[in-house]
Order: C-alpha cells, then structure tokens, then sequence
C-alpha cells in the first residue's frame, strides 16, 4: 500500500507571532473600533500641550481627524467648562505676545485672531487692552531697525519703504507718516512737505 499525502491543511486560526501593522498607541488609525472620545480627548490633549489653540483650531483638527461633530462639540464645551479651552485667554495671550514681539498693530492681529477663529467680539476685548501709545512705539521701534537699512537712500525712497512697511504690519495711514516722519527729522532730514 502506498502512502498518500496529507490533504493541504486549513490555515490555523491560533494568533499570529507576525506583528501588528499599527503601533499599539495608534488609536486613531484603528478607526471606528476604538473609542471615539478616548481618540478624540488624546487629539486634543496633543494638541495644547505646549502652546494654546482655539476652540475653532481644535475643531478643525478634530474634524480632520475623523472625530464626530457630536462627539467632538462634547468634549470642546467640557474642555471650556475646566478652562482647558478658553477663547478670551487664548486672544489675550496671541495679543500680548504678537504685538510687542513681531510689531503688529491692532488690525493685523485682529486678522489673525479672525483667521484662528477667535470671534470678532472676544478679539475686540483683547485688543483693546493694547495701549494705543505701546502701538505707537512698537511702530517706531520697526522704523528705527529698518532705518539701519534704508538709511542712505533717497528720502522719498526711503519713506515710501518704511510706510509701507508698516502698513503691512497694520498701522494705519496717520500713524505710519507720523512715525515715519519723527524719525527721519531726528536723523537730520527735512519732512516738512510730507504728510501727516
């Protein structure tokens, strides 16, 4: 009698030693399995660890992520009511540290609370803590460095660069010229025929 060969046996349904393809951490790229507030609380601490982050902000990076509108909404007004989120602190502290640090004058920094989804009313308290002559000399302090190089040019070269630089930073027309204009007399230059 001739031995037959064994039939091909069925795959084994005994656990795998093959690694996972997911990091055991990777909550979220197991999808619907795992549990959406724990992922969507995860999300959200990593994303204020470090530096504060608007309501709108987190939204999106929840939205992003796949997280639920219901479950997400939950869990931003729970992080409001412990004062993890905050709106009002969040426009404060951007104020405080963008006006005197890059120069900006209200206006920019109200387009940019605007962009990170501050309200327009919650920006507005914000910004009205800025000491209109804090503004003023932030706008001298942008003149007196850019002076460094334009100087030695033309004066009218010189001006329409200074003004415009500080146009962009979001001075208004008044404040550019008499910034613009102050600097240039203590530098020795006439300005009398230049605006106010």
């Amino acid at each position: 009698m001739t031995a037959r060969s064994a039939p091909p046996s069925a795959p084994s349904s005994a656990p795998s030693s093959a690694p996972s393809p997911l990091p055991p951490d990777d909550e979220v790229a197991l999808g619907p399995e795992a549990d959406q507030e724990s992922v969507a609380r995860k999300i959200l601490l990593d994303q204020l660890t470090g530096s504060a982050r608007s309501r709108s902000e987190l939204s999106a990076k929840l939205a992003k992520k796949g997280v639920p509108a219901a479950v997400a909404d939950r869990l931003l007004d729970r992080f409001e009511e412990v004062g993890l989120v905050d709106d009002q602190a969040f426009a404060r502290a951007w104020v405080q540290s963008r006006q005197p640090g890059r120069g900006l004058a209200r206006r920019a920094l109200a387009q940019e609370l605007r962009r990170k989804g501050v309200d327009d009313e919650v920006a507005r308290t914000a910004l009205d803590e800025v000491d209109p002559e804090d503004e003023v000399e932030a706008a001298r302090a942008l003149v007196r460095r850019k002076l460094r190089t334009v100087g030695q040019l033309e004066r009218d070269t010189a001006v329409r660069r200074l003004t415009g630089m500080l146009a962009r930073k979001g001075y208004p027309a008044g404040t550019c010229f008499r910034v613009v204009r102050e600097e240039l007399e203590q530098l020795g230059h006439d300005t009398d025929d230049l605006l106010s």
